[in-house]
């Protein structure tokens, strides 16, 4: 409101002025009684003028105002529901896995338990990957890069063209698309 107020204010003064710098070019110029009415009758035009500017910059701040909240509404639902598809997605994967726990109560062929639990993690993976989560690979023998990687410790490498290489992967890093997700937690050669 500050900003409209003094904006009417300038708006008013840049008014005065020219009223001014009009009256005095009317004293100069000639018949002074038709020039004041001449002034008068711009002054009021211009009073029209303004309003007109007036209203129109109202409309448009309050335009402006009601995009501003309904975009920061629609933000805040978009965060709050962007999980959503990926979670329900990630359900049946629940469902497996409970029903692997119910059925390795009965099971004593260590194989079989292997197998199934085996099944349910490579679909979970594939329900990840399909939503664009993907493991970083074949980092053992590359050279360490800082921007992917995070060096839990070096160790004497075990030849010349190790050094300063990734010698074993801790824990593995993922990406997000182009992001990274996690680090890959590595052991480097010195």
């Amino acid at each position: 409101m500050k900003k409209k107020e003094k904006l009417e204010k300038e708006i008013k003064e840049q008014e005065l002025q020219e009223e001014v710098k009009d009256q005095k070019e009317s004293t100069e110029a000639g018949d002074p009684v038709e020039e004041q009415e001449e002034s008068v009758s711009k002054g009021v035009s211009l009073e029209k003028e303004v309003a007109e500017l007036k209203e129109k910059y109202l409309r448009l701040y309050s335009d402006f105002e009601n995009y501003r909240k309904r975009t920061a509404k629609e933000r805040i639902e978009l965060i709050s529901t962007a999980s959503e598809e990926v979670l329900r997605d990630l359900i049946p994967v629940v469902d497996d896995f409970e029903r692997a726990f119910k059925a390795n109560e009965k099971e004593e062929d260590p194989l079989k338990v292997y197998e199934g639990t085996r099944i349910v993690f490579e679909k979970f993976v594939k329900t990840l990957g399909s939503k664009g989560l993907k493991p970083m690979s074949d980092m053992v023998g590359k050279p360490f890069d800082a921007d992917t990687q995070e060096a839990i410790t070096q160790i004497p490498a075990p030849s010349e063209e190790m050094k300063g290489s990734v010698i074993d992967v801790i824990e593995k890093g993922y990406t997000l698309g182009d992001k990274v997700v996690r680090f890959a937690k590595v052991v480097t050669g010195a």
